[in-house]
């Protein structure tokens, strides 16, 4: 009940026939419907501190089961025919406008109640775009005498636009003509190298504190942490992820690291604690993921949470969660900014989950550790040159939400032949449980690059200090080899060459078949017909997504690996900017060359016994599971009474103070509802394509409305964005 039904219905019980009451009761009722309305789900996972919580709760429990389709935006900047687009947009909802980015990466202004377009943008100018985009970040400065100034804040390609939120017309006032370039502040020529975000920045005061994905190869950029001023896009301040000499945490590096090393990056957003002004980062691993003879040490800030003062950048406190990881156990989501009960008081702390399944809580102002956390000895590496951590953390509590270990019985037995296929593969593999270091007899890792959670992250509920995190359990083979790309190539034709580069670089995502694995991996089948070969070009050297940039990888080699996606020899001679590639010289190279796969039969069932998507709900307080439930259902692959399978799934949920948890995001395609205090289902849709997104939730018109962006199909490769609310 809100506190506008709660007065109602004291105000008529109690038969109040005062007109000063009636008046106080109306300006109330305006009050909060105006904030309602307003304001509801007016940031990237609803608030600054990264909750994705709403207070609302018109529809709860008793009647979500009521919930029908208002309305559906849908795109129509993809051509039809072309292939599907995949949206991770969760959108933003300001005085009734819903502001959200489609799959080629536009920009969109949608009617909040009616789903009818106010304006589009186009960042590429009718060049080719696309990506991930996640989002925009709203900004307005109402200091003036007339009216406020309302921006909406995005990044298209490696530009970051201001755009005047009632029209979608740049701000000519910020950048050059409304944009600037994230390529320049980092460490390299900006003419070389090309970054590009994926999830929205976050505003404080009149700062925009941005992220970056970067390359994960060899030769990757800096993930430096940026503050833009909202008006006029100057770079304030920078924060070194990866140190500079003199500055803490150099120490833990090689020498020169800081000349050639790159990544430490924040690709999935990041939280703020406005009243302290602090700022806190979820980091990703150093580059090259894999192997690190190059990088040396523990890496800091590689896959730590970092508090820094947001009006300045400066450092507050770190905690390391994965030293010199090796895994790619990148932070995935921000961190959640919530308050638990220690010795009968509220404590203000920060939780972050992570790939490799555990959750970290943090007192928010010193980092010290709210539950114990030990640092347990773990195998060493056996490749030339490698020096893996002795040591790596382990939280004592809560318990882990995703599996971190599995022996034989746990593989699957589709047919005789591929159980016996995946025997004879687990017992071919190094494996010594969570943490094992890459191998050059193949590596099985659990949860695996996939795992755990993901960028959609986790959701708080501050009534019941319960955090809801959807987990993946993605078992992955990794496959080093000592790699000499030059030499390879250096005797084989153009086409080879590119069929060389390929099976390096490329088949574990897209397949040696190039069928790809939707939705995450598209296919590259017919990519003449969809994409120019120019354009395959610049996403090969850019990536986006879960596609690194290859540039370095592909350096001299463009037309070799053009001819082979194409099946005939490239003609054009147009090659647009590279990334330069640094390392440290006199070193030699290993390479993943199954990175991101999946371990399957040879019919490409999943190894691992289900469930392979889980719902966690973890009692901050108490450290202690509320429930786990499947999440997900591969109806081809359930055995006959058997619970859900579960499916991997890369959103994230969102809980509300009606009582429910909705989330979407699994390849079935369904929107849930459940009950956030038991795990049971209570409401579900079959939308028209997966939504690879996180929900959001917002009142207009005295509505209350959950919408979802939705991927493309067939009938409509463009998406769209839906919207459902009480008959």
């Amino acid at each position: 009940m809100t506190g506008i039904d709660r007065l109602k219905k004291s105000f008529f019980r109690k038969k109040f026939i005062i007109v000063p009451a009636i008046a106080a009761f109306a300006a109330l009722v305006a009050y909060q419907t105006r904030n309602a309305d307003d304001r509801s789900w007016s940031v990237y996972k609803a608030d600054a501190a990264s909750t994705s919580y709403s207070g609302l709760d018109q529809i709860r429990v008793s009647n979500v089961g009521q919930l029908q389709p208002a309305w559906t935006h849908s795109y129509q900047d993809i051509k039809a025919g072309s292939r599907a687009g995949s949206s991770e947009c969760n959108p933003i909802i300001v005085d009734g406008v819903m502001y959200t980015t489609s799959a080629k990466h536009w920009a969109y202004a949608i009617n909040a109640q009616t789903g009818k377009q106010i304006w589009s943008f186009d960042p590429f100018e009718g060049a080719e775009g696309g990506g991930v985009s996640r989002g925009v970040t709203y900004w307005e400065d109402d200091s003036g005498t007339g009216e406020p100034d309302k921006r909406i804040l995005f990044t298209g390609g490696d530009n970051l636009f201001a755009l005047d939120a009632k029209t979608g017309k740049p701000v000519p006032t910020f950048g050059k003509g409304g944009k600037v370039s994230m390529n320049v502040g980092l460490r390299d020529d900006p003419e070389t190298i090309s970054v590009i975000p994926t999830s929205p920045g976050i505003v404080y005061k009149d700062l925009l504190i941005m992220g970056a994905e970067v390359s994960e190869l060899y030769g990757a950029q800096p993930g430096y942490i940026r503050a833009y001023n909202c008006k006029t896009g100057k770079l304030e301040w920078t924060f070194h992820t990866i140190p500079l000499p003199g500055e803490p945490g150099y120490e833990t590096w090689p020498k020169d690291a800081y000349k050639y090393a790159g990544g430490v990056n924040d690709w999935a957003g990041m939280s703020l604690d406005i009243k302290r002004g602090i700022v806190f980062l979820a980091l990703g691993s150093p580059s090259y993921d894999f192997y690190g003879a190059d990088r040396k040490g523990k890496n800091l800030y590689g896959n730590s949470v970092v508090a820094l003062n947001a009006a300045t950048g400066q450092y507050i406190w770190h905690y390391q969660l994965v030293h010199h990881d090796l895994w790619d156990y990148d932070l995935p989501a921000p961190p959640n900014l919530v308050t638990v009960k220690r010795d009968g008081k509220e404590v203000d702390a920060v939780a972050q989950v992570t790939k490799h399944g555990f959750v970290f809580v943090f007192d928010r102002e010193t980092g010290k550790p709210l539950f114990p956390i030990e640092e347990r000895k773990v195998p060493a590496s056996h490749i030339p040159g490698e020096e893996a951590s002795p040591t790596q953390p382990f939280p004592l509590k809560p318990k882990p939400f995703a599996r971190q270990w599995m022996t034989e019985a746990d593989l699957t037995h589709y047919s005789d032949a591929g159980h016996d296929s995946l025997v004879k593969k687990f017992r071919s593999m190094r494996y010594e449980g969570l943490f094992t270091p890459p191998d050059l007899k193949g590596t099985l890792m659990l949860p695996g690059s996939r795992g755990g959670a993901e960028w959609g992250g986790a959701a708080y509920d501050p009534s019941s200090t319960v955090l809801f995190v959807k987990s993946n359990d993605s078992p992955e083979i990794q496959s080093m080899k000592k790699v000499d790309t030059e030499q390879e190539a250096k005797d084989q034709t153009v086409f080879d060459q590119g069929k060389t580069l390929y099976m390096t670089y490329c088949v574990a995502c897209h397949g040696k078949d190039k069928n790809g694995d939707e939705p995450n991996y598209p296919s590259l089948i017919g990519l003449r017909s969809r994409m120019t070969r120019e354009v395959a070009l610049d996403k090969i050297k850019k990536g986006g997504g879960k596609m690194p940039a290859f540039a370095t990888a592909i350096k001299g080699k463009e037309k070799g690996i053009i001819a082979f996606l194409y099946d005939r020899p490239q003609n054009s001679s147009k090659i647009t900017k590279m990334e330069t590639g640094k390392t440290q010289k006199g070193l030699d190279k290993y390479l993943n060359l199954t990175a991101y796969g999946h371990f399957r039969d040879p019919q490409g069932n999943p190894a691992i016994r289900p469930p392979w998507g889980t719902l966690n709900a973890i009692n901050l307080t108490t450290g202690d599971f509320e429930w786990q439930i499947p999440l997900g259902n591969d109806e081809k692959r359930q055995e006959n009474g058997a619970p859900e399978t579960g499916q991997e799934g890369s959103a994230g949920p969102i809980v509300t103070a009606g009582g429910l948890v909705f989330i979407s995001g699994t390849n079935d395609r369904k929107l849930r509802a459940f009950d956030k205090e038991t795990g049971k289902l209570l409401w579900q849709t079959l939308l028209p394509g997966v939504a690879n997104a996180t929900a959001c939730t917002y009142m207009s018109g005295g509505k209350q409305y959950v919408a979802i962006s939705v991927g493309g199909t067939k009938e409509n490769p463009a998406g769209s964005v839906m919207a459902f609310c009480l008959n």
